[in-house]
């Protein structure tokens, strides 16, 4: 280190020259001003400093025997902002990278980025950083970087959240596993998918640089980050007077009231707190799970600090797309939740969140149980009562979500989120009629949650049913709110831009050997089909997605979501075999290889299947002459023994069976053509 003590006590005999002010008022040294910012022998002084300095780099680097690129040190050090007055001045201690008080080769290593800078340093830096751009000290609390006031569950549906209907039906969304939906029915919405849905995109959780404008306060969920649009929409209001304001929206605000999050002891370690939500604000989520770790070891029993680092491991998991490290920021939530002395805004908060993250990895118990403790806490919080009539839908339980809808109700009637999700339960116990007033009701309250595909769907689906034609008007709506594709083509787990047509011909999908294959040999099927009908081992099953307005229909299912059903395979080992070369058909996740048939006197209601990433191919096997026909959109055909007819069932079709003896077809679903094998590969099973 000799030579850096060599230069700064050439620095000390260096006598500075006087400075003097010019016409501008800057203050200049006198030899530049006297001539005129000529080429001075300051210059000359200051250009050998510069050499110097490099001199200071080489001799870092000899002394630990490390080779340093000079071109990448010089512009670490203009990264680094070097004042060479301040150099010359002895201030070496502001260029101290590591923070150990000196200028030495550890910061040399930490500019080069070889080496992290220590947390202590993050923190002093960040709380001097606080200090100068926010100097209120009245704020108790740090912001969330979710905004997640809104949510019931956030599943893709991936989790429900309750303002962003494409996110409501995913069971679980592992951040390495495909989630599906909680009804599994027909009509679930799903996402927009791409070819990288098998690894969801991670939240943003930067916050946006404008600190100046006041965030929006939220009465659900306390860390609600600050965005332009937000901003844009609510400083106007903060500024109007109180009498300006309509009564409504006084009231409106007057419900509101900032969360408080931090107890009587955690106010006088604030700016410690707030140093480390910044680093995690900024998307320095690493930085900031070390800062919280931290202050966690100095105060233990701080609620705050543990759930700030919750916060920050939730970050860090979304970073990393880490499960391990998502369960453990749920156990932290835990933590932060059961410590002693913690707000109740804060414990609401936090389990909020443990419960959306357990959504989000599919513990749906664990969530419940979660849920069932936050409502025995805050009783009054009709928001959290219906999540837990989510929770409840999520594991299958229709009654206990009933019951919970029916408290909701009962208290709050107007409640839209409570509405659509009874009327829901009510048409899926078939009490078609009774469903219509409260999805309708509902989804016109325009609440938050209820602008959900799902709901637009099964309302117009009850309207068909009892023969109201004011069910295409609900389609619309839902096609304009981006719900549906179109008023025909309502699915809703959905690949945009995939080719959108109700019939195909055999050239259009490009599989025409598969075609040839079912057509050259429909015979061997429709025997082994027979032979399987003739059995009484009830192998054909009910058609159980009650879309059957009269009538039998019955299945019997070879293939399911890619899945081949061994035992079925060997009655009918033909068939089997010969589509084993074609995966298109068996590996297709999204669809079924079955028999179907449907005996005389059936309807099935007008229906779309739930993706558009399949099409569907009827081979007809036993054709009565007479009454058999199928419409796709407002297109209606027949079908022909040994011919195979294709179809979109994306789109709403129906099935009249009034024939005297039965109809027998052979499903194939396959992969919409234009899918990729990436795609095919990746997209999760229905």
């Amino acid at each position: 280190m000799a030579p850096r003590k060599n230069f700064r006590n050439q620095a000390k005999k260096e006598v500075k020259p006087a400075a003097v002010v010019n016409k501008n008022g800057v203050k200049v040294e006198a030899s530049v001003a006297a001539s005129g910012g000529g080429f001075s022998g300051t210059k000359i002084f200051t250009w050998f400093m510069v050499l110097a300095l490099l001199g200071v780099w080489s001799s870092v680097a000899v002394v630990w025997f490390d080779l340093v690129d000079y071109d990448n040190v010089i512009e670490r050090a203009k990264e680094f902002r070097f004042n060479f007055s301040e150099v010359l001045q002895g201030k070496l201690s502001a260029y101290d990278a590591d923070g150990d008080g000196d200028f030495d080769v550890e910061d040399a290593k930490v500019l080069l980025g070889l080496k992290e800078r220590p947390v202590s340093v993050l923190l002093r830096e960040a709380k001097e950083e606080y200090a100068v751009k926010e100097p209120d000290d009245s704020r108790d609390e740090a912001t969330h970087p979710y905004g997640d006031e809104n949510n019931a569950i956030d599943t893709k549906g991936e989790l429900v959240e309750k303002a962003q209907p494409q996110q409501t039906v995913e069971e679980s969304k592992q951040y390495n596993n495909q989630p599906g939906s909680y009804n599994n029915q027909p009509g679930s919405p799903e996402t927009k998918e791409t070819e990288a849905e098998s690894v969801p995109e991670p939240e943003a959780d930067v916050e946006p640089e404008v600190e100046s404008v006041p965030e929006p306060e939220a009465d659900v969920e306390p860390e609600v980050e600050s965005v332009p649009e937000l901003e844009a929409e609510f400083v106007p209001e903060l500024k109007e007077n109180a009498e300006d304001q309509p009564k409504d929206k006084l009231k409106e605000k007057a419900k509101k009231k900032k969360p408080k999050l931090l107890n009587k002891f955690e106010k006088t370690i604030k700016t410690e707190i707030d140093a480390a939500e910044k680093l995690r604000k900024k998307g320095k989520v690493e930085e900031a799970v070390r800062a919280f770790e931290t202050l966690v070891l100095q105060y233990p029993q701080s609620p705050r600090c543990r759930y700030g680092k919750a916060l920050a491991e939730d970050g860090l998991a979304e970073k990393m797309l880490s499960n391990d490290m998502l369960q453990k920021a749920i156990g932290t939530y835990k933590e932060a939740s059961e410590l002693p002395n913690a707000t109740p805004d804060l414990i609401k908060a936090t389990l909020k969140k443990r419960a959306e993250r357990q959504q989000f990895l599919g513990r749906m118990r664990g969530a419940l149980a979660t849920l069932e403790k936050l409502v025995q806490i805050f009783p009054e919080d009709m928001a959290l009562k219906n999540d837990l009539g989510v929770a409840h839908l999520l594991i299958g339980d229709n009654n206990s979500a009933k019951r919970v809808y029916e408290e909701v109700l009962a208290t709050a009637p107007s409640d839209g989120f409570a509405k659509v999700h009874y009327g829901f339960i009510l048409k899926s116990e078939n009490k078609i009629a009774e469903s219509i007033p409260f999805l309708r009701d509902g989804l016109e309250s325009g609440d938050p949650g209820t602008d959900d595909g799902r709901f637009y769907f099964h309302l117009g689906d009850a309207l068909q049913r009892m023969g109201d034609d004011s069910a295409y008007k609900w389609y619309e709506r839902g096609h304009q709110r981006g719900h549906f594709a179109s008023v025909w083509q309502r699915s809703l787990y959905n690949v945009d831009g995939l080719k959108a047509q109700p019939w195909w011909t055999p050239k259009d999908t490009g599989y025409m050997d598969l075609v040839k294959t079912l057509e050259r040999n429909w015979r061997i099927i429709r025997d082994e089909a027979q032979s399987v009908m003739d059995r009484t081992t009830g192998l054909f099953v009910p058609e159980e997605e009650n879309l059957r307005e009269k009538g039998e229909w019955g299945q019997f299912t070879l293939w399911q979501q890619g899945k081949k059903a061994g035992e079925s395979c060997r009655s009918v080992p033909k068939t089997c075999g010969l589509l084993e070369r074609y995966p298109e058909a068996t590996g297709c996740k999204r669809g079924q290889i079955k028999f179907s048939v449907m005996q005389p006197g059936t309807h099935v209601w007008p229906h779309t299947g739930p993706t558009n990433c399949r099409l569907r191919m009827h081979l007809g096997l036993v054709i009565p002459k007479t009454g058999c026909k199928i419409r796709c959109t407002n297109d209606t055909r027949a079908w022909e023994e040994g011919k195979v007819l294709i179809f979109d069932d994306s789109f709403e079709h129906e099935v009249w069976q009034d024939a005297d003896s039965y109809r027998l077809i052979f499903i194939v679903d396959v992969w919409h053509p234009e899918l990729t094998q990436y795609q095919r590969q990746t997209l999760s099973p229905i």
